[in-house]
């Protein structure tokens, strides 16, 4: 029987999947739409603009759908299709701020969608093999996991951590330590990517809320971003804390292309 995390992550992928797949039916019809159009009585001018438009269209829909075709079957059979990889990250990339207008026209959460998304992102790296050195592997973590009232910070230099227990940072230092990857700090996504290119990794687990990990999963692409979503339970951005479970098997999932 399917356990109830597995289920959960199932939904998840369907609420993306689902909507990508919207969009692309919305801009067939609009695409429809404008044949029907270029076939009444229009100038030469404007049948020539109105072509151009329906071609460029179908060929963005051509791209999208083989992209698309290729993510569906991924998740489906958890293997990678050699060759589209880069058309799937090109897909996902392109429809997901068509996913995003859907959303909200039909009244689905932004932080759903984008769950959603980072769990396709996910399951995409998963299908891969993957043996990357410990060195060339970076953790991003969000400054709201310390304290807030901690008077060591450790944006600047993780070491400044006294270890005092009190938070997920002296656990998740712990674990960088223990498997030798790198470990930053981060307080958004400007010093993440700072963290980026000075540490120039291969891999990089992110930890964060949904809003984050999508724009640095988008950012960062086609590095491959493994996110993992941090627990609020006093709400966004103050004393949030990591299934460190969940850190753990996505180092060992890089170095050593264990399933997750």
């Amino acid at each position: 029987m399917l356990n109830r995390n597995g289920a959960i992550a199932k939904n998840k992928k369907r609420v993306f999947i689902g909507l990508l797949s919207v969009s692309i039916l919305l801009i067939l019809g609009m695409i429809f739409a404008g044949i029907l159009i270029y076939y009444n009585r229009f100038g030469n001018l404007y049948r020539f603009i109105l072509l151009t438009i329906i071609a460029l269209l179908s060929i963005f829909i051509l791209i999208v759908s083989i992209g698309l075709a290729g993510v569906v079957m991924t998740l489906w059979h958890v293997k990678t299709f050699y060759g589209l990889e880069g058309l799937m990250n090109t897909s996902l990339n392109l429809l997901f701020p068509f996913a995003l207008v859907l959303g909200k026209a039909l009244h689905i959460p932004k932080d759903i969608i984008k769950s959603s998304y980072i769990e396709v992102n996910n399951k995409l790296l998963q299908s891969r093999s993957y043996n990357i050195s410990p060195e060339k592997i970076l953790i991003l973590a969000p400054h709201c996991l310390q304290r807030w009232d901690c008077p060591y910070k450790v944006t600047a230099d993780v070491s400044n951590c006294r270890h005092c227990g009190r938070c997920d940072i002296d656990q998740l230092w712990r674990v960088s330590k223990d498997y030798g990857v790198n470990l930053a700090v981060v307080t958004g996504g400007t010093l993440a990517r700072k963290m980026v290119v000075d540490y120039k990794p291969e891999a990089i687990i992110a930890i964060a809320c949904e809003r984050d990990l999508t724009e640095g999963i988008l950012d960062t692409n086609p590095l491959p971003v493994m996110g993992v979503l941090n627990i609020r339970p006093e709400g966004p951005c103050k004393n949030t804390k990591v299934d460190l479970a969940r850190v753990t098997e996505a180092i060992e999932f890089f170095l050593y292309g264990k399933e997750l």
